[in-house]
């Protein structure tokens, strides 16, 4: 078999589908954001970026760079090693029991990334709790997916936010076997949030532990940023919280918050945790300085909720496609793979304005869009250049216009 020809012939499928991936090449600005610089063959140009998962801005916030620079100081640049192997530098304790202060919680464990805190935790229970199964939702991430599969436990997918299809499939079961309910708050693509009431109502019923993804809502809800479910009034009952420190908190790692039983029984059994190489203690340290200052700073989400809800508002008055969603996600669509990549080249390459084009398998087909990402630092300003952007992008491909 020819393996090159192989690897070439599948990249050149995805190219001819419209799907293929192209990577700006981007250096952030540090105290500028959301500008940046995008690198191209014919050198660097300066655009704004409007995607970025770093929500707050906290990634460019002076208190998180400064302790970042005293932890690289203090400590130096690696953590030396696994958590269990001369790697758990104090910093990481700080931060784990910051977590577990931001939810309420007995106790938290941080990871590499939020996937592999998904992977890691969820993979461990199944893996390990005799005869158990893990019910999920069929728009669960990526990540989530993986853990479940590696698992190799029993699996029961519903139908997304479908409470009458959660219970069937609790019913299947029955109340005389370990049930894990897996589940996220705010779904990224869409912009909806699950009905976790009524999700750990039906847990109580059927016996069952839940786990919760915030990614997409840790530091951008809640009064302290715990997430929708802080906002909810809903910590106590969950069972397990899983949260990122790379988008509201905008450093990078992934952790989980829960009882002391439960977070010590993934430190000591999970493959993901044990076995890589602790998060620097500089980021740890940046991680631990962004939490806190979110903690203490609501108005940074009234100021976020107030940039989403003013960008849908001008998409719509401009007849921009913009989809429902009731969160700060920001989705316009397209509905074409071509169109949509043709889309976002025209807004960068023409308007220095950067936006990704998300197409399959990150969302279904046909259903590809634009997503926006509005933080508290995109003015009025850069709303009226992006607005007359997409106006001209819509006009100029004889893109669907909404009604």
């Amino acid at each position: 078999m020819n393996y090159e020809e192989f690897f070439s012939e599948q990249v050149d499928a995805l190219q001819k589908e419209g799907r293929y991936r192209v990577f700006a090449d981007l250096e952030r600005e540090a105290g500028s954001f959301p500008s940046a610089k995008n690198y191209q063959a014919g050198g660097a140009t300066d655009i704004t970026v409007w995607c970025s998962n770093d929500y707050l801005a906290m990634g460019q916030n002076p208190v998180v760079i400064d302790a970042m620079h005293n932890a690289l100081d203090k400590s130096g640049a690696g953590a030396g090693g696994t958590r269990n192997i001369a790697g758990t530098n104090h910093f990481h304790i700080l931060l784990e029991q910051e977590l577990a202060d931001l939810h309420n919680k007995k106790a938290g464990l941080i990871f590499t990334s939020g996937y592999v805190a998904n992977l890691t935790t969820l993979s461990t229970i199944g893996r390990m709790l005799p005869n158990c199964v893990i019910v999920s939702d069929e728009m669960n991430h990526n990540s989530m997916i993986a853990g479940i599969q590696h698992s190799r436990s029993e699996k029961k997918i519903f139908k997304h936010n479908d409470l009458q299809d959660l219970e069937a499939k609790l019913k299947e079961i029955g109340t005389n076997r370990p049930i894990l309910i897996a589940f996220e708050s705010v779904y990224s693509m869409d912009g909806d949030i699950a009905p976790i009431k009524q999700f750990l109502d039906l847990a109580d019923k059927y016996n069952a532990l839940t786990f919760i993804d915030e990614v997409h809502a840790v530091g951008l809800y809640g009064e302290r940023g715990a997430g929708v479910a802080e906002r909810e009034g809903l910590m106590d009952r969950i069972d397990i919280i899983q949260g990122t420190l790379a988008k509201g908190f905008g450093v990078v790692g992934g952790y989980i918050a829960g009882s002391e039983a439960l977070c010590d029984f993934i430190r000591s059994y999970g493959d993901g945790f044990i076995f890589s190489t602790s998060l620097p203690p500089a980021v740890a340290a940046g991680a631990l300085a962004s939490v806190r200052y979110v903690k203490e700073h609501n108005e940074l989400r009234v100021q976020h909720q107030e940039r989403a809800a003013r960008l849908k508002k001008r998409f719509i008055d401009s007849r921009i496609p913009v989809m429902p969603s009731i969160t700060h996600i920001v989705p316009v669509l397209v509905g074409n793979p071509v169109l949509c990549k043709q889309a976002s080249d025209e807004l960068l390459f023409n308007h220095g304005i950067y936006v990704q084009p998300i197409n399959y398998p990150t969302v279904p087909r046909g259903t590809e869009r634009l997503r926006f990402t509005p933080t508290p630092l995109h003015n009025d300003q850069l709303m009226d250049k992006l607005i007359s952007a997409m106006k001209e992008v819509w006009g100029q491909l004889g893109l669907k216009v909404a009604a």
